[in-house]
């Protein structure tokens, strides 16, 4: 698993940069601005309507492809996937129709803060934009398919063809029409679906448009995927309170969200999902094969690994939340009250970072277990938490007292998930797993303080970019130099790997 992380990790780098550049051109061409708040609410309305659906069915659907796969074999399994298509696609066809001829309450429900011109653009962008839940179905069916045939570099790669095509729409808007803005959103969808086609045909998977509606699997997939939908759905309304709030508490407010939001992704994009996105089909055929050894194991070593990389990040961007927005998008439209939006926003976010990551990897176990359930109640928990503190902070902390409140919801719920899977599998190294805690913790901390330190010494010859970057370099140094000598399990069996590569490399 370690391996193949690995490469899912470098490749997810890559493609992460090419949306992260996508992110610097619109703030550089647009800031946060009324116009950045349109684009990105077109954007988020077709994901949040399509994350009903797809995400959870999704979901559901790699450890239920094992199942079938095992017991009936190959070709029962991708009928299976068939069928599925074709009724998602047809339930896809009615979101579409509510969505565009809905459009301006729905838009409305999302930005209760636009005034009218800018209500008006944002209902000609969605109606643009809500055809991509088509695509974004299949997309997520066809990925999650790869997965489960060994194929991850694929579903990493997408995203490259995805973002060149809006950066490319985003400086054609300016220079033509803005109306490409929400076309982009579109062509780019297909470029990511062409992609993943070629290789899902490699695989031997035929599609054709005969549906069996008997298929008792279909039946079995809506009872374990509902959960999931309701939970994932629950996520969403959480988005719609976050960007509804901040739509009526300061123009551009969406966008400083956003913008903060995406470096947070950004971190859980490249290490989180590349771990989960390795480990879930693997602990779902061990939870088949009745492998509950094999499963906690790989669980233990998963939130481990997810700790030794986002802890030293949370520190580092806590450390140095204005230096990062400045460097990464201080130039054109986006100006200085964009920076302090921007930058408040991020140091909440920032507190919730491991949350956020653990959560990804405890919700898989369950979901590898078909139980669906439990991670759908934790949400709604969360859900109602995160309200209340989105009303009661942002009245106080504003646009960062909205990423506050996520960031609590995050680790709150991610603490009753570890309860509840302890109470499901029984112990699976929490005492272990709090030992390496508590030391990559001290190491990120200290991490901190040599960073700041290096960085308030060098911006008295240096310039403040150059200063940071150094300073981040001596971060990294010094935490790797750290952790190595605290003799942290998995650091050392990584250690360990790598020294028997290299030696065998020198015979």
């Amino acid at each position: 698993m370690k391996k193949a992380t690995l490469i899912i990790i470098i490749l997810t780098i890559v493609s992460k940069l090419f949306g992260f550049s996508r992110d610097v051109v619109l703030s550089y061409f647009y800031g946060a601005s009324n116009i950045s708040d349109v684009y990105l609410i077109a954007y988020t309305i077709p994901g949040i309507i399509f994350s009903f659906i797809g995400t959870g069915i999704a979901t559901s659907f790699i450890p239920l492809y094992s199942d079938i796969d095992r017991r009936n074999g190959t070709r029962r399994a991708d009928l299976f996937t068939n069928n599925l298509i074709i009724v998602l696609l047809i339930l896809c066809g009615i979101f579409v129709f509510i969505g565009y001829y809905f459009s301006y309450p729905i838009v409305r429900a999302f930005a209760m803060g636009f005034d009218n011109t800018t209500l008006e653009l944002a209902v000609k962008f969605t109606r643009i934009t809500v055809f991509g839940i088509f695509i974004s179905v299949v997309i997520h069916i066809f990925t999650s398919y790869l997965n489960l045939k060994n194929n991850f570099h694929i579903p990493a790669l997408v995203g490259i063809p995805n973002n060149i095509i809006l950066i490319i729409s985003i400086w054609l808007s300016v220079k033509l029409n803005i109306i490409l803005l929400p076309i982009g959103v579109v062509v780019s969808l297909l470029a990511q679906l062409f992609l993943v086609l070629i290789y899902v045909n490699k695989n031997g998977f035929k599609f054709n448009l005969q549906l069996d509606i008997k298929d008792e699997n279909l039946r079995k997939l809506v009872y374990l995927a509902l959960p999931v939908v309701i939970g994932v759905s629950v996520n969403q309304i959480n988005v719609l309170v976050d960007r509804t709030i901040a739509s009526a508490l300061v123009v551009g407010g969406i966008s400083a969200l956003n913008y903060a939001n995406r470096l947070n992704a950004f971190i859980q994009g490249i290490f989180v999902m590349s771990i989960a996105t390795v480990m879930y089909p693997l602990i779902s055929k061990m939870v088949v094969d009745n492998n509950i050894k094999g499963l906690k194991k790989a669980l233990s070593d998963a939130i481990t690994g997810i700790n030794l990389i986002v802890l030293p990040v949370t520190i580092g961007s806590m450390t140095f939340t204005n230096q990062v927005i400045s460097l990464l998008f201080g130039r054109g439209a986006f100006d200085s009250q964009a920076i302090i939006l921007t930058s408040s926003a991020l140091f909440f976010y920032s507190l919730g970072m491991v949350g956020f990551g653990l959560r990804e990897i405890l919700s898989r176990a369950f979901y590898s277990m078909q139980d669906t359930k439990t991670p759908m109640i934790n949400a709604a928990i969360g859900m109602v938490l995160n309200i209340i503190l989105n009303i009661v902070l942002s009245r106080y902390l504003g646009i960062g007292g909205l990423a506050l409140a996520t960031s609590i919801a995050a680790i709150f719920t991610t603490a009753l998930l570890f309860i509840s899977l302890r109470k499901k599998i029984g112990p699976f190294g929490m005492k272990q797993i709090s030992i390496s805690f508590l030391k990559i913790l001290i190491a990120s901390l200290l991490m901190g303080v040599l960073a700041k330190l290096s960085f308030n010494y060098l911006t008295s010859t240096l310039s403040q970019n150059l200063s940071l970057l150094t300073a981040i370099g001596v971060g990294a140094v010094s935490y790797f130099g750290i952790i190595y000598f605290m003799k942290i399990e998995d650091v050392d069996v990584m250690i360990g790997a790598i020294r028997r590569k290299l030696g065998r490399q020198d015979v």
